[in-house]
C-alpha cells in the first residue's frame, strides 16, 4: 500500500515500484570506480526481480565478478504539472551466464542494444520509490521552486 509520511510524500510499495520500473527504457547505474562514484545511463530491461543491462566497460566486468553492490535509480517528471516518480534499487552486481544471456537477447526489445555484448544483472535486493506529493484534488504540488522557476520534489 502507499503511504504518507510529513512532507506529504507518497511512498510507494514493491509491486508499484517493479511496474514503474519496467515503464521507461533508460536507467541510471551507481557504482564506485577508483574509490569514487560514478552515474552511467543504460538501457536496461526487467527480467522478474532483477534488472538487467549491456556494457563493454572492462570496470563493470571486474565490478560483477567480485559481486559488489550497486545502486541503480529510474525516474519519469512532468515539470509542467510539478508530478513524477523515482525508484531506486539496491543490490549486488553479475555476470549473466551465457546461456541465459543467448535467451534474454531473443526475447529483449531492440532498443535494449544487447548484441552480443557481456549482460550484467543487479539482483534487487532493496527496493524503494516515491512519488511526487499531490494535493486533496490530484493535481500536482507546489514544492520546492528552483533558480530556473521550476518546481522540484524533495526526497
Amino acid at each position: 500500500m502507499r503511504s504518507q509520511d510529513g512532507a506529504a510524500r507518497e511512498f510507494l510499495d514493491a509491486g508499484e515500484c517493479l511496474r514503474l520500473l519496467g515503464s521507461v527504457p533508460v536507467g541510471r547505474l551507481v557504482f564506485t570506480q577508483g574509490g569514487l562514484p560514478v552515474i552511467r545511463l543504460v538501457n536496461f530491461l526487467v527480467d522478474t526481480d532483477t534488472i538487467v543491462f549491456v556494457s563493454d566497460d572492462p570496470e563493470w566486468l571486474q565490478a560483477a565478478h567480485r559481486g559488489d553492490v550497486v545502486a541503480f535509480e529510474v525516474d519519469d517528471l512532468d515539470p509542467s504539472r510539478h508530478l513524477g516518480w523515482t525508484v531506486t534499487s539496491i543490490g549486488h552486481l553479475s555476470v549473466v551466464p551465457a546461456a541465459e544471456a543467448a535467451d534474454l537477447e531473443r526475447t529483449a526489445p531492440s532498443w535494449v542494444g544487447l548484441g552480443g555484448r557481456p549482460l550484467f544483472r543487479l539482483g534487487v535486493e532493496s527496493l524503494s520509490g516515491r512519488r511526487a506529493p499531490i494535493d486533496a484534488q490530484g493535481n500536482g504540488s507546489e514544492a520546492f521552486p528552483n533558480r530556473h522557476g521550476l518546481r522540484t520534489v524533495a526526497t
